[in-house]
């Protein structure tokens, strides 16, 4: 179906190659869908805020997928790959117009398997995670946004969240099985990766493939307790994150460390976190919540709230008070507000952590997500900033990086620039390939910038 919008001419003759497809003219919806959450960021603000598509397609199938891709490479259009939009780099913002290809109509569930699910990119991770449950699986790791992110948005543009502090990230090996990717060639093909050839279209923002269905790993499904625990200090908050992280033998979905004044953002928790505590957020198996009393006994915490698993899969949810959903609740408190993303080094003692907490004090406000790195439990940091200018917001940046801590810059919307700082010679030499007129996703591989420039 097509709306009755008026396009530029240049536009018509690739219309008329996707008859039968659905296709969205309407400027409103064009710019709706054009965005993410890159508002997180006032770097990003002014560079992304007029990019915009020129229509947006939204396939049902691998097959109007290969339609898509055809006719975008016949007239040399840009094509952009979309989920949910739940991104906050502009992973899903066309900076050169062209073509939106939303993914989020292909949700089917192919097959479930002990261990394995098979799915369309467009799949919600809750909607897959309900569907897995039934049969005694989970999925293994959730962004905050698990109730309206897509599988595809999560593999091309996320790296963990909850359950990372058991799994690791998704760059882990083992923590996706296979993809099957349509091409941007004169005659797009379908090529199956397996193994770690993955992680040549893993997290590199849909710039070199379309990724029309995928293979991933499931966990057992536990029922999960939900518990926030009130400290006075944050030193002891945080180091009962270490401790519970490192705690074996309890097990554990969630380790999110609040420092005060984070938990005054959170208004559905402001009766119930005492006044100027820090806090952690948890998820944890029922079965182990007596060993986790004992924990919280000794480090001297206070639990302010505690939920059954039934309890805690109604309503509000814990989850959406962590990871990038913390920053998300501070910025509808406090819109000038903005985040860093962070990976401490290994240290029981939380030596850097504590020095940065000191050193900086509210204006960057401690936010802690413990994941399992390399085997071990390690804190990473999505801290919130209060911002003043670019200047000083780099100056932070560079101060954390120049003690030790690894910074995952959320403020570049260039894929090499955010985590990795090095151009992936695997995902550049696999865009030659698929994506030779470098249409998918352009603007946004430092790699193939360069390339492109030294030719």
């Amino acid at each position: 179906m097509t709306s009755t919008t008026t396009q530029p001419a240049n536009l018509q003759p690739l219309i008329a190659e996707l008859t039968g497809l659905e296709i969205i003219t309407d400027s409103t919806q064009i710019t709706k869908l054009s965005q993410d959450y890159y508002t997180f960021s006032p770097i990003l603000q002014p560079l992304l805020s007029d990019k915009r598509g020129a229509l947006v397609v939204r396939p049902m199938s691998e097959a109007e997928v290969i339609q898509v891709a055809a006719a975008c490479v016949k007239y040399k259009l840009p094509l952009t790959v979309r989920g949910a939009g739940t991104g906050n780099y502009g992973q899903c913002v066309p900076l050169q117009g062209g073509v939106i290809l939303d993914l989020s109509r292909m949700q089917a569930v192919k097959w479930v398997k002990p261990g394995l699910a098979c799915v369309e990119p467009g799949v919600k991770l809750a909607a897959l995670d309900k569907q897995t449950r039934s049969s005694g699986w989970e999925v293994r790791m959730l962004p905050s946004t698990y109730r309206t992110a897509t599988i595809g948005g999560f593999i091309g543009g996320g790296s963990g969240g909850i359950g990372s502090i058991t799994y690791g990230q998704i760059r882990d090996r083992g923590n996706l099985l296979a993809v099957r990717v349509v091409t941007m060639e004169d005659t797009p093909r379908v090529i199956e990766l397996r193994g770690d050839d993955v992680y040549k279209v893993a997290h590199a923002y849909g710039t070199n493939g379309i990724i029309t269905e995928l293979e991933i790993p499931l966990a057992p499904a536990y029922a999960w307790a939900e518990a926030i625990v009130a400290f006075p200090d944050f030193m002891t908050a945080a180091r009962f994150g270490q401790a519970f992280s490192d705690s074996d033998g309890i097990i554990k979905k969630l380790v999110c460390i609040c420092a005060d004044p984070i938990p005054t953002y959170f208004a559905a928790f402001r009766n119930v976190i005492p006044a100027g505590s820090h806090c952690a957020l948890v998820m944890v198996a029922e079965s182990a919540l007596e060993p986790f009393a004992e924990l919280v006994k000794a480090y001297n915490g206070t639990v302010c709230l505690q939920k059954s698993a039934q309890e805690a899969s109604k309503g509000t949810t814990l989850v959406e008070y962590s990871w990038n959903h913390t920053t998300l609740h501070a910025r509808s408190v406090d819109p000038s507000l903005t985040y860093l993303q962070t990976i401490f080094p290994l240290d029981k003692e939380m030596k850097l952590v504590e020095h940065m907490y000191q050193h900086f004090g509210d204006e960057v406000m401690m936010h802690l997500e413990f994941i399992r790195i390399g085997g071990a439990a390690v804190p990473a940091a999505l801290q919130i900033v209060r911002y003043t200018t670019p200047e000083r917001l780099a100056d932070i940046i560079h101060y954390h990086e120049a003690n030790g801590a690894f910074i995952a810059n959320p403020h570049t919307y260039v894929l090499e620039d955010g985590g990795m700082k090095t151009v992936d010679l695997e995902q550049l030499r696999f865009k030659e390939m698929v994506d030779p007129y470098g249409l998918l996703n352009p603007g946004k591989m430092r790699g193939w910038e360069e390339r492109a420039e030294n030719l």
